[in-house]
């Protein structure tokens, strides 16, 4: 059964002993932080820091910063269950008989149950504040020395597409500048960047809608970061994964919805054209994103529960939480990946690589080039786009083993052959490249070379003792005592 909302996962983590309550009095101010920053990196607890200094409101934190949380988060033994239900949705393809026939319908009706329900009021607007609110009464976290302020670092951030009129969600960080503006992290190639550029462009109005909810049941309150096609609503992949509807409220001051069990609710517009500097902030990169000229987010109304939980994050020198979610987008989104390269076996992206600096691939090869022909896919695949390095190996490879990956990808590659360069979009966050959001990508290609692919040596074979052998010593390995 689906978590109705934050505090049911909170409580399945206790029970699970995955929760730690600090009832100390620790400073919202790089001091949580630096707890969490070490706890995450010893395997440690979700927190709830339950006296933040200068606030009556609890922090959540670390609250799906390992894969046992991961999964509970989403309520499966293992991230590869919701990828096989994907999978077998994908898989109808044309049905066979009346029994497929059927099956197909039940799919399809299944599918149907997952899409958002509109409700007419919901916990989240329990208090309603138009006037005298202010954003410093919330335990806002300032997590690295050089940050230019607190940040709310894990948001549900809500528009809509002015054409279509379809809603997007997007997880966008927000710089608290007072007591009611914040920047709008909106990088160039987000949703949430394309709605404000195409506001401006139709030039109907001079202000966008926002709506920015904290706080949640954990598939709804992820679903921001999720790498969907443009237009897919976030909500309606959140109820997939949580196998129930995402109940949405209208906005009390503008034209959007919220899910109705979010903690903290931020209702209020963007002017178009107003920017304001914004940074910097140490980021995931394990580096500081430096400042820059971004839109503001004026807040116009919070609502929220009567005793509502901040739930944040933090993100610096990997791993940390957001390695964890990003593990699990890996997992997810593996077969709709090989709905574009179906001769994809597997991919991983190392901790080390922050999401877009490195991407790890297994493809079983059939003709030549093709390994070159994977790389270009995943550079026309949405987020995947701005990966910095692909390394392309055979299918027999196992990715998730970086160090196997590492010893045959440097035996089996001839640099000036198999390497290859391009130019396109670049992520915003990686400060190394020519200009900003653009700049060059690498492919390496580390499979195993053919003869049609012009190379005529002979190919070793990689050293293996042989089966008999193995089982010969099998028996006598614990006597021997070496240990």
């Amino acid at each position: 059964m689906a978590y109705s909302d934050l505090r049911e996962f909170i409580s399945a983590l206790e029970q699970r002993g995955e929760l730690k309550r600090i009832s100390a009095e620790v400073d919202p101010k790089l001091e949580i932080a630096e707890i969490a920053d070490r706890a995450v990196k010893r395997g440690g607890p979700a927190l709830l820091f339950e006296r933040p200094k200068g606030s009556s409101i609890p922090v959540l934190i670390n609250s799906v910063a390992s894969l046992s949380k991961m999964q509970l988060a989403f309520e499966v033994d293992d991230l590869s269950d919701i990828a096989a239900r994907i999978s077998e949705y994908l898989d109808l393809g044309v049905p066979k008989g009346v029994a497929g026939k059927l099956k197909g319908l039940a799919r399809l009706a299944e599918l149907r149950n997952f899409l958002p329900k509109t409700v007419r009021s919901g916990q989240c607007q329990q208090i309603v504040k138009s006037e005298g609110f202010s954003l410093m009464d919330y335990p806002v976290l300032t997590c690295w020395p050089g940050d230019g302020g607190p940040f709310i670092t894990l948001p549900m951030v809500f528009s809509r597409n002015p054409i279509t009129g379809k809603r997007n969600c997007g997880m966008y960080r927000l710089q608290v500048y007072d007591e009611r503006t914040t920047g709008m992290h909106w990088q160039t190639h987000k949703q949430g960047a394309e709605h404000y550029r195409r506001m401006q462009q139709e030039g109907r109005d001079t202000r966008m809608d926002v709506a920015v909810a904290i706080g949640a049941d954990p598939a709804t309150m992820i679903a921001g970061s999720l790498p969907l096609p443009p237009d897919l609503d976030e909500m309606l992949f959140a109820g997939f994964i949580r196998r129930k509807p995402v109940e949405m409220v209208p906005c009390k001051t503008v034209d959007l919805e919220v899910p109705a069990n979010a903690e903290i609710v931020l209702e209020g517009h963007v002017n178009l054209g107003e920017l304001r500097t914004e940074g910097p902030f140490g980021d995931h990169t394990g580096y500081y994103s430096l400042e820059d000229e971004y839109p503001v987010l004026h807040v116009d109304c919070v609502t929220q529960r009567k005793d509502p939980i901040y739930a944040t994050t933090i993100v610096g020198r990997p791993p940390m939480e957001d390695y964890f979610i990003g593990k699990a987008i890996e997992r997810i989104f593996l077969p709709l990946i090989k709905l574009q390269a179906p001769e994809i076996v597997d991919m991983a992206m190392p901790a080390e690589g922050i999401f877009h600096n490195l991407m790890l691939v297994s493809i079983r090869k059939s003709y030549p080039g093709q390994a070159r022909k994977v790389m270009n896919s995943i550079w026309g695949l949405g987020q995947a786009s701005s990966t910095k390095c692909i390394v392309v190996v055979d299918h027999d490879v196992d990715v998730q083993n970086y160090s196997e990956t590492a010893w045959r990808a440097l035996n089996n590659i001839d640099p000036e052959r198999d390497i290859q360069f391009t130019l396109g979009p670049i992520d915003s966050l990686d400060h190394a490249s020519r200009l900003p959001d653009f700049g060059s990508k690498m492919g390496i290609d580390a499979t195993r070379k053919w003869k049609t692919e012009g190379f005529t040596r002979p190919w070793p074979e990689v050293i293996e003792m042989s089966d008999d052998v193995k089982r010969r010593v099998d028996p006598i390995w614990e006597a021997l005592g070496i240990g």
